[in-house]
């Protein structure tokens, strides 16, 4: 059914395992799954990742899947090996070696897409402001704005010339907090004024190259908002929609992180979190979870609790950015 369809492509789901199993792709294929995101263990063995995104492809008879990775160098590098790993983003920052990372990514991207990715969940906009924090060691270009948003641009850039789409992340910016949202929510203590100032720049520099995505994540900005971000339709609507004046697709961090939890259950942060305004929503590797969840939303939008002009909506942007990636391939 075409309500179905629409409601399928607003989720990425991951999988475990070096090879999807059965009834993930039969759950990709029923619901018409919008995109698939594969982790490092889905891609010990390079041949046999194709083979794998190939059969998910096949089971995707009338779309065309995302299929995404997050390959953004150093230890956040789920390909391993040349040409597929780059150094961290810290190596190329703190050195200011603009031209050897856009050489670097460059051979990345065109070997990812290869393989059949057509999305990277890059580059980190996060600024290294609190040096406590673990989750982002190694994973930000810099300290200071200016520095982090050069080589934003040039990954975006990079990302456009070799096919891949690019997703600026972490909204609104994570490099203040001490937390890893992967364990409970972050929290961080600047207020809309620093924002603009500071973890405004990055962003804005990667929307001014052609960035396609932004990706939220779960923290609390209580001098803006007491809801984590990942349910701030404030946030959204006031920071990434007014503020930014971005049109493009807004895509959750991964829901069934801890850092997710004050929305509630899988289902429920499904919910909240498309009611923010967000247009896609990130599952990882708990099949479980992406399948109860999806059954959730699909319910919700029969009890009416989901705007469906805003359906609508995020259905035509994804439409709109796989169109764009069809005239890619085609060219």
């Amino acid at each position: 059914m075409r309500q179905s369809f629409e409601i399928g492509q607003l989720f990425i789901v991951g999988y475990p395992g070096e090879y999807p199993s059965e009834e993930f792709l039969d759950f990709v294929e029923k619901e018409n799954i919008g995109g698939v995101i594969l982790f490092a263990d889905n891609c010990h063995n390079h041949s046999r990742t194709r083979d794998a995104i190939d059969a998910i492809r096949s089971r995707c008879r009338d779309h065309q899947p995302f299929v995404a990775i997050d390959q953004e160098g150093g230890r956040v590098s789920r390909l391993k090996g040349a040409p597929a790993e780059i150094l961290a983003a810290w190596e190329y920052g703190s050195r200011n070696h603009l031209e050897r990372f856009a050489e670097d990514y460059g051979r990345s991207a065109l070997y990812m897409e290869s393989l059949g990715f057509n999305m990277n969940l890059a580059p980190v906009c996060d600024i290294f402001l609190d040096k406590n924090n673990v989750c982002l060691h190694g994973r930000c270009f810099g300290d200071t704005p200016e520095r982090v948003a050069q080589f934003v641009q040039q990954s975006v850039a990079v990302s456009r010339r070799t096919g891949l789409i690019s997703c600026l992340k972490h909204f609104p910016g994570l490099g203040a907090a001490e937390i890893d949202p992967h364990v409970r929510v972050a929290e961080a203590s600047y207020d809309e004024m620093v924002w603009q100032q500071r973890e405004r720049i990055p962003f804005a520099a990667g929307i001014d190259a052609g960035a396609d995505m932004i990706m939220t994540t779960h923290v609390r900005l209580p001098k803006i908002d007491q809801q984590i971000v990942t349910g701030s339709s404030k946030i959204i609507s006031s920071l990434i929609r007014r503020q930014l004046q971005f049109d493009g697709i807004v895509i959750t961090d991964d829901l069934c992180m801890a850092g997710a939890e004050p929305l509630g259950s899988y289902g429920e942060r499904t919910v909240a979190a498309f009611n923010a305004g967000h247009d896609i929503l990130l599952f990882g590797q708990k099949l479980g979870a992406s399948m109860e969840a999806y059954d959730y939303f699909c319910e919700a939008v029969e009890r009416g609790e989901v705007n469906r002009e805003q359906l609508q909506t995020a259905h035509q942007r994804v439409s709109g950015l796989k169109f764009s990636l069809r005239r890619t391939a085609i060219g």
